[in-house]
């Protein structure tokens, strides 16, 4: 068994860097946001607006499966989908996005199975025996007018299990929005999430606008949501970014989440599943000090 084959009911996710991570469940593989810029390239935000990517992926493209069974895009934005990932890509592959990026991909980028999904809506993958369904659920790049400036954004709830019933793995997706009230209603509709991905990176836009969580915006969505384990990702990567990972880890000390974080590095690999245990695949990054291991289980909230 490689380690790119997680054991029966566990789900494999390597963290290429930035908001991108590729995601393996039984014989299905989904890649999400993907962003393969080389340190030093710009992305485009829109409006004019660059940032440089300051390091590259932690996975060479070769690594990348051309056609994954889908691509989960939270919205349409340079360091989220780039051009290398645009050409690297075959244009066959579904993308599950906002409406607005699914428009656009069809249309301006020749990708013709991308979909849009609404809130609350989402699309189901079946193939020999294994089942992910991908639920769209609300996200939004900003408060007040400058959110009608950016485009929309999609978080994701994902749900990995067998075809015939059940959930090993219920793995939440902030993409890059901001806590908002109508997050709360995540949990109303999905109360057993096992694993929240959130992206606390601190992005700033000209003028000190922030567009993403910080440390304290990504806490305030860890008690909101209260998953038991959270993997924070999308930090550290753009020029735009201004709040590290120690901020978020530090700040998750002081609110008593420290247990709760997961840590993958760039590059890393972690098993997740059954449930809310994960455990980091020997080889693919070092142990972390003692005092900030992993949690192998958390049995409940």
């Amino acid at each position: 068994m490689t380690t790119d084959e997680p054991p029966k009911g566990m789900v494999a996710i390597r963290f290429p860097g930035n908001a991108t991570l590729l995601l393996r469940y039984g014989p299905l593989t989904l890649l999400t946001d993907p962003n393969f810029l080389h340190g030093g390239h710009f992305a485009h935000l829109g409006y004019g607006l660059v940032s440089r990517r300051l390091a590259d992926p932690a996975l060479p493209l070769s690594e990348i499966p051309r056609r994954p069974d889908a691509v989960i895009l939270s919205h349409l934005h340079g360091d989220h989908w780039d051009r290398v990932a645009r050409h690297h890509l075959d244009h066959r592959v579904p993308v599950l996005t906002t409406p607005h990026a699914a428009r656009w991909l069809r249309h301006a980028h020749r990708f013709p199975r991308a979909v849009g999904l609404s809130a609350w809506h989402g699309r189901e993958l079946v193939t020999e025996g294994a089942r992910v369904r991908v639920t769209a659920v609300p996200g939004s790049h900003a408060r007040g007018p400058l959110r009608l400036l950016l485009p929309p954004v999609m978080g994701s709830v994902v749900e990995f299990g067998p075809a015939g019933g059940g959930v090993d793995l219920r793995m939440y997706i902030s993409g890059d929005t901001l806590p908002i009230e109508s997050l709360g209603e995540i949990t109303d509709r999905h109360p057993d999430i096992h694993l929240a991905v959130l992206h606390p990176g601190g992005t700033r836009l000209p003028g000190g606008f922030l567009v993403t969580m910080d440390d304290r915006l990504g806490n305030d969505l860890i008690e909101l949501l209260d998953p038991p384990l959270v993997l924070p990702i999308h930090y550290e990567e753009y020029t735009v970014m201004k709040s590290p990972l120690s901020d978020f880890l530090a700040e998750a000390g002081r609110r008593g989440f420290a247990s709760r974080v997961v840590h993958c590095p760039r590059g890393g690999m972690i098993h997740a599943g059954p449930g809310a245990r994960v455990e980091p695949v020997p080889g693919t990054f070092p142990a972390p000090p003692e005092s900030e291991r992993t949690p192998r289980y958390r049995p409940g909230r």
